[in-house]
């Protein structure tokens, strides 16, 4: 018995052994003692983190991958989760305890899963995966790029991010247009911020919602006196901010607000 990839849920079955191993290494094991996979479809990955010292679960929307997890892997009888992540309340499982996540990640909702993880951050100390790899790279980039965007900078505000390695079309099953990269989040010591953070997310989606804008222009909303308009780091675009000075961006926002 073997699972068909279904196209509406973006599965692509990873075949190579080695690729799985390396990303199931790429897990440091540290600050956790359970991790989430998310998608594991077969197993493929699912095998190598059952023979590590840690306790896995893995969370599956598809019935049919349900089946032939439960069937061939009796280290899962309990760690299913036949649910959508997206959708589903995490610590139903986990009753707020740190967890890692990992994954082959379909593709089509890969920056949801990794939103919903920046939301959950206090809980999830490490997130390691596959993304297509010009998402993966977005992540994992710097300013002054044209990828550097909204994931870039949340994502680096609160975890270390590194862009690990780069996996070709025809090790899938079946092989997606695209190649795939995989990369890994560990979260830094320090990740509460010295501004307010809904503010950040909100500075910082509105600012790339308008990226060939001028800050000065596309945050008019945010700014209530002349003085904040006239500072210099409104005249540059998003792209050439940094990660410290959208902090920065923030906390005079909010400091003019008062």
């Amino acid at each position: 018995m073997s699972v068909k990839a279904k196209k509406h849920l973006g599965q692509h079955f990873l075949t190579d052994e080695s690729i799985a191993r390396d990303i199931a290494d790429s897990l440091t094991l540290n600050r956790y003692e359970k991790v989430l996979e998310i998608g594991p479809g077969m197993g493929v990955l699912t095998k190598y983190l059952l023979d590590k010292p840690i306790e896995t679960f893995v969370i599956e929307i598809d019935t049919e991958s349900v089946a032939y997890l439960d069937e061939h892997y009796q280290k899962l009888h309990g760690h299913i989760i036949s649910r959508d992540f997206l959708k589903y309340n995490l610590n139903e499982v986990f009753q707020n305890e740190p967890f890692a996540i990992i994954g082959n990640f379909p593709y089509n909702i890969s920056t949801q899963i990794v939103f919903k993880t920046l939301e959950m951050r206090d809980q999830i100390p490490e997130f390691a995966g596959m993304f297509q790899k010009e998402v993966a790279e977005r992540i994992c980039e710097k300013k002054g790029s044209k990828t550097y965007g909204i994931l870039s900078v949340l994502a680096q505000a609160f975890y270390d991010v590194e862009y690990l390695f780069t996996v070709p079309e025809h090790v899938f099953n079946p092989p997606p247009k695209v190649k795939s990269g995989v990369m890994r989040m560990i979260r830094k010591e320090n990740y509460q911020l010295p501004c307010d953070e809904k503010l950040l997310f909100a500075v910082v989606k509105q600012a790339f919602g308008q990226r060939r804008k001028t800050m000065r222009n596309s945050l008019k909303s945010f700014i209530n006196s002349d003085n904040l308009k006239e500072d210099s780091i409104f005249d540059l675009r998003p792209e050439q901010l940094s990660v410290e000075q959208f902090i920065e961006l923030t906390q005079k926002i909010a400091a003019d607000g008062v």
